[in-house]
This record gives structure tokens, C-alpha cells and sequence, in this order.
């Protein structure tokens, strides 16, 4: 069974927004549509892990500009085929770890990819991405809430208290895939020192957390 989570997603490229199919999500998608072309409304974004450009395309609709990323080559140019009309996107493989640019951001969007972060890895994860952002400067993130009968069902647990699905693409493929789903109040805890105006918001299917960087 594959674990690696890049090869996943190169694997899973073609059918990623199957997701986003899902009748009873359709209402989250639109209201989580609004709050983040609310929040990116005349912003220059990076965005990291775009993936399909999903979300890379609302978000298109407001912003001034944004900087896609993302470390799977095989995302990267399916989100380039969509339509941006503003022609205000760049697209860019980037590993968040070892940016190659160390130019800040006024704000940064990261999509589904806080429950593929380690527990144990969150707060180089915070600090990364908050390394990338101007003081003061804004974050936003977004990921998935636990629904039963909705998300498919978590397999395995390891000693650190990560959880895992085990999926299986169109192509037969099975895959243990990390997939961490955390509290309100965990977010809170582990962002209280890192960030300033913590607001979450709770959708039916998705949660939505924007806060600053501390200002120097």
C-alpha cells in the first residue's frame, strides 16, 4: 500500500475535483467561495498547495494577483488550463520547505493542506509559512471538518496521534493517506502565539481559519 502522499497526488491528478462533486457539499462550496473572495478582495496572494486550481480560480475572481504553488509538477498543470480572466496567475513548483524566493507576501492561502501536515511537524509548518508573509500580513487556511458518511473513514492511528484513510484511486491503486482533522480549540492552542485576530469559521464540511502575523 502507497504512503508517500506526493506520488498520491500525481496519481490521483485526473479525478482530484471528484471531490468537489459531492451534492451535499455544494452549499459549503459556495459560502466557503464567498468568505475567501471576501478576504483575498484586492490582495496579492500566495497560495500554497493549489493543486487543481479548484480554489486558485475563485479566488482569481478578487485578488490583484496570486502566486500558485505547489510541489506535484501533475497539479500544477491541470490548474493552468483554467480560465483566469483577470490573468492575474503565476504558477510555480515549489516545495514550502525551501521556497526559492525570499520575497514576503501581504497574504497566503493554504487549501487542504493542514490535515496532511504531522502533528509533529505543525509548528515548523506555522513558522514557514508565516516566514513567507509580511508582518502583519494575513493567512488564510482552509481544510476539511469529519463527517460521517461523508469522509471515508479513518483506518489508522499512529503513536504521534496522526490518522490516516486508506483510499483507493480509479486506477486500483490503494493508498494509506494522512489525514489529520483538528479541533477549534486545537487550532486556537496551536496558533495562539503565532498569530494575532484568530477567527474560525465552521461550515458544514469545511472549516475556514484566517488570522495576522505578529507585527514586529
Amino acid at each position: 500500500m502507497n504512503t508517500d502522499l506526493i506520488s498520491y497526488y500525481k496519481q490521483r491528478a485526473q479525478e482530484y475535483e471528484n471531490i468537489y462533486l459531492k451534492p451535499e457539499r455544494q452549499e459549503d462550496i459556495q459560502a466557503a467561495t464567498a468568505i475567501l473572495q471576501n478576504d483575498f478582495t484586492n490582495k496579492n496572494i500566495l497560495e500554497i498547495a493549489c493543486g487543481t486550481g479548484f480554489w486558485t480560480e475563485k479566488i482569481a475572481e478578487t485578488a490583484v494577483s496570486i502566486m500558485a504553488t505547489d510541489i506535484n509538477k501533475a497539479l500544477i498543470e491541470i490548474a493552468e488550463q483554467k480560465h483566469y480572466l483577470k490573468n492575474n496567475v503565476k504558477f510555480k513548483i515549489e516545495d514550502i520547505y525551501q521556497f526559492s524566493t525570499h520575497k514576503k507576501y501581504e497574504s497566503l492561502f493554504g487549501g487542504f493542506i493542514w490535515s496532511h501536515i504531522k502533528l509533529q511537524d505543525l509548528n515548523l509548518f506555522l513558522e514557514t509559512i508565516n516566514s513567507l508573509i509580511v508582518p502583519g500580513g494575513t493567512v488564510v487556511l482552509m481544510d476539511n471538518l469529519f463527517v460521517e458518511d461523508s469522509n471515508l473513514p479513518i483506518t489508522n492511528t499512529d503513536a504521534e496521534g496522526n490518522t490516516f484513510q486508506t483510499r483507493k484511486l480509479q486506477d486500483g491503486t490503494t493508498h494509506l493517506v494522512l489525514k489529520n482533522f483538528p479541533s477549534e480549540e486545537f487550532l486556537h492552542k496551536k496558533l495562539e502565539k503565532k498569530s494575532t485576530n484568530f477567527n474560525f469559521i465552521r461550515l458544514k464540511y469545511f472549516w475556514i481559519l484566517t488570522y495576522q502575523t505578529p507585527s514586529i
